[in-house]
């Protein structure tokens, strides 16, 4: 069981990051040129490369990243709200809330372990 508690935030984390990067795809049919399109796709990966900078610190530091994927979280749906249907808020909020709450579990748990011996 802890070692389901301890890999499931870290694996999601990664897969979310991999879905929230194929969104970054849709400038390669812009017709831009190269240098144009290099920006709008460094541009486009920025939300990729804060999940994945916010998984560095949440590695050791589970309670860090359990604080900021909620927050994260609750950051979407607050700067996007009124532009897209629920589902959309669901999609991308969901994941980061679900990441969150993992990451305090596996903080809660290694706490309590380390509590007993």
């Amino acid at each position: 069981m802890k070692r389901v508690v301890y890999w499931t935030p870290r694996i999601l984390c990664i897969l979310f990051a991999v879905l929230i990067s194929l969104f970054a795809f849709d400038v390669f049919e812009e017709g831009k040129g190269f240098w144009e399109t290099s920006v709008a796709l460094l541009l486009h990966l920025v939300p990729t490369i804060i999940i994945v900078a916010v998984l560095v610190v949440s590695w050791r530091r589970e309670w860090i990243g359990g604080i900021l994927f909620i927050a994260l979280g609750i950051l979407y749906v607050v700067w996007a709200w009124g532009r897209f249907r629920w589902t959309t808020y669901a999609i991308i909020s969901g994941p980061l809330l679900l990441m969150g709450i993992l990451f305090l579990l596996n903080w809660r748990h290694r706490a309590v372990l380390h509590a007993k011996g």
